[in-house]
């Protein structure tokens, strides 16, 4: 006998009946299964609002350590991170500046050793004066990350290697003159000057630049 025959066998009384029990038994099944859910998202709901709880206490102890410490001071991760910041960025100006400097203090260095010599040093003076340029555009454009002394003695520094550039100029054209023949005591004050400016200010200035960077950067390392 199947399925079919045995429902047409039961009385219509105890088909309501079953019908009855089994929708009933549905909607036991669904409202538990409801209830189990809501329990569990309660539950969840408990566990995300005690970590927010947490969080809001941690906040508050971080605001109230700021506020009791005196204005300007930070805590001493937040201190360390920007140290390191400020190192790293004054660094890489460094790292831009002195190769720029130093390219003029040696190109210089040719350019008089090749006008004094009498030898042919057009196209060296023009490298000398693109160092000089190249230097105060450097110079410029990193000004901002620089410490006040290093701005100061790379500046001055540029300044005196221009000054020994022109002088050089100087005593060549006046060497190229014909009718007006400079004396020679007249290049031997030119000669002086160079000297004076590129291998006595300007050496000095490098060597002073060259040790305020070197304390100003490997005492963090």
């Amino acid at each position: 006998m199947d399925a079919g025959q045995l429902w047409t066998m039961l009385p219509p009384h105890h088909l309501s009946l079953l019908m009855a029990a089994g929708a009933s038994l549905l909607a036991l099944g669904t409202i538990l299964a409801l209830l189990i859910t809501r329990r569990r998202d309660k539950h969840q709901i408990r566990i995300l609002k005690q970590r927010i709880d947490s969080l809001w206490r941690e906040i508050d102890d971080v605001r109230v350590v700021d506020f009791n410490q005196p204005l300007g001071v930070k805590a001493p991760d937040q201190l360390s991170a920007l140290e390191q910041e400020r190192y790293r960025t004054e660094k890489a100006a460094y790292d831009t500046i002195w190769p720029k400097v130093w390219q003029l203090h040696d190109r210089l260095g040719v350019f008089l050793r090749a006008v004094e010599a009498g030898e042919a040093a057009n196209e060296l003076r023009l490298e000398a004066r693109q160092a000089a340029i190249e230097a105060r555009n450097h110079l410029n454009q990193n000004r901002p990350f620089c410490s006040e002394t290093v701005e100061n003695l790379a500046s001055r520094l540029i300044d005196t290697e221009i000054k020994a550039h022109l002088a050089a100029c100087q005593h060549l054209d006046q060497k190229k003159e014909v009718t007006n023949a400079p004396s020679t005591h007249d290049q031997r004050v030119l000669q002086d000057k160079c000297h004076t400016l590129h291998d006595g200010e300007a050496r000095e200035l490098l060597n002073q630049l060259a040790s305020t960077i070197r304390h100003r950067t490997l005492r963090n390392i």
